[in-house]
């Protein structure tokens, strides 16, 4: 977390077994369980925003296939991104 930046307290309730990963982590990096669920925080933060960037370039691409079989193939790949496997 930068330093200028002050932080914000906030309460959650976590799953029992959520909880103990947490704390299963915290344990093993010699860290807070608060500092684990702000890094992991983090990470999906980053993580849902590299997701909507993905998303846009295959959108993109798909704008401009020109082939059928690319534009079925770009399709496919919107398709497990937005609704999984």
């Amino acid at each position: 977390m930068p330093g200028t930046e002050r932080a914000v307290r906030r309460s959650v309730t976590l799953p029992p077994r959520a909880a103990e990963r947490v704390r299963t982590l915290a344990q093993a990096g010699h860290t807070t369980a608060s500092r684990v669920l702000a890094e992991l925080i983090d990470l999906g933060l980053e993580s849902k925003e590299n997701e909507k960037k993905r998303f846009m370039a295959l959108a993109d691409r798909l704008a401009q296939a020109k082939s059928p079989a690319s534009r079925a193939r770009l399709k496919e790949e919107l398709a497990r991104l937005t609704f999984g496997d």
